[in-house]
């Protein structure tokens, strides 16, 4: 570390002429604060267990606030959530192949959202997590935002011999062959993340009949299960091995977790 510090004390001493007139140096506190920030990454995992889509969504808009006003440090929201539709900010309706009713008689529910991406369902035994996370602390853009959240896919996919894949071109989300495994729906507002992705462990495919997922017709989905034809680990093991591929991808140093977090109304209340 100490070697690095002087490499780039040295580069700003020896190329002064790419700093703009009146722009001030680092000083060596500075430097080491700066780099100690980079060096050292914590996040706070909050376990939820089944949660509503309402009830998470305004949970993050919340804590995305929170964190844009520095209140709270990079925050992870791991859950899953009951029959769920949603479609992204673009409405796109027409990939939704049945009518509201007929999505509430298979106890499914509907909800239109600001993130990114077409219209996908969310149900029991997928694996959801949302991060609320500064890219600017990161020094990330979005491009490579999503690009860390399909590797994340990618690394948990791998740990039981499933080979996925990026999306080409036109696919969004994480692929195994043409069948899509993992979905991502994202939303960036003052640099601070909130949806994410969400990976198909073991859920109940026939739902996705009803909709053309993500938009993207004449492919199919998948799921861990289906993909190794095993029996799994317990769902808390699973998610605990997802939320270490992301950790890891995304260079945190400490995670702290946070254990059967509720939410009732407007407070967020620790059991």
């Amino acid at each position: 570390m100490a070697l690095l510090l002087v490499r780039k004390l040295n580069l700003l001493e020896t190329e002064e002429t790419r700093w703009c007139r009146g722009r001030p140096k680092l000083t060596w506190d500075a430097l080491i604060r700066k780099d100690a920030m980079r060096l050292h990454r914590s996040l706070e995992v909050w376990k939820m267990g089944f949660v509503n889509y309402l009830e998470a969504l305004k949970l993050q808009e919340k804590l995305a606030h929170d964190r844009k006003m520095g209140k709270i440090s990079d925050t992870l929201l791991a859950l899953q959530h009951p029959p769920t539709y949603t479609l992204g900010k673009r409405k796109t309706t027409h990939n939704l192949l049945v009518s509201e009713e007929e999505l509430q008689h298979m106890g499914a529910e509907l909800h239109y959202t600001e993130r990114g991406g077409d219209v996908t369902f969310h149900g029991p035994r997928q694996a959801i997590l949302y991060p609320i996370i500064s890219l600017r602390d990161l020094g990330l853009g979005a491009r490579m935002y999503v690009e860390n959240l399909e590797l994340t896919m990618i690394k948990f996919a791998s740990l039981y011999g499933v080979t996925a894949r990026r999306g080409n071109k036109c696919e969004t989300g994480v692929w195994v062959e043409d069948r899509k495994i993992g979905a991502i729906g994202v939303r960036i507002s003052s640099g601070i993340t909130s949806h994410g992705l969400a990976f198909n462990i073991d859920p109940d495919l026939n739902y996705f009949k009803h909709i053309v997922p993500c938009g993207i017709a004449d492919k199919g989905v998948t799921s861990l299960r289906k993909e190794t034809n095993v029996a799994l680990p317990a769902d808390e093991v699973l998610h605990e091995q997802l939320l270490s591929c992301f950790a890891g991808v995304f260079g945190f140093t400490t995670v702290v977790e946070k254990d059967n977090i509720s939410v009732s109304g407007d407070e967020e209340k620790r059991v």
